[in-house]
């Protein structure tokens, strides 16, 4: 198994709703990035802000249920049922269950809870 892992460039900050507000504004009005709202049909989480961060995209999501701040990670993969099969002969099994996701798509966890979504690449390196 040749699974190509790389880093996507999307960053998930969950955050919880008492904090949520004022981490916006930490993002538009003191570090002065492009900071946008976009709509989002999430069961666990009631709002988004698309970052502007670089090559990157951080994506602050107001998460209710949340006591602490998470980062989520995404990762590419030229097959993401080839990966998670290798995945799983490594002991890393996929949590799905963390939040709603499209079909072909996986939550995994490092040993310290960091989150990963596991997803396609677009197109082969």
């Amino acid at each position: 198994m040749d699974s190509k892992f790389e880093a996507g460039i999307n960053i998930a900050i969950k955050i919880p709703k008492s904090k949520y507000k004022k981490t916006v504004a930490f993002y538009k009005d003191i570090l002065k990035l492009k900071v946008e709202e976009k709509p989002i049909d999430n069961p666990t989480v009631s709002k988004t802000h698309k970052v502007d961060f670089g090559n990157n995209v951080i994506w602050l999501d107001c998460v209710d249920n949340y006591t602490h701040s998470e980062t989520w990670l995404q990762l590419k993969v030229p097959n993401v049922e080839e990966a998670t099969k290798y995945l799983k002969l490594k002991g890393v099994e996929t949590c799905d269950e963390l939040e709603e996701l499209p079909e072909n798509m996986h939550w995994i966890q490092d040993p310290a809870g960091t989150v990963f979504n596991l997803q396609q690449r677009e197109t082969e390196l």
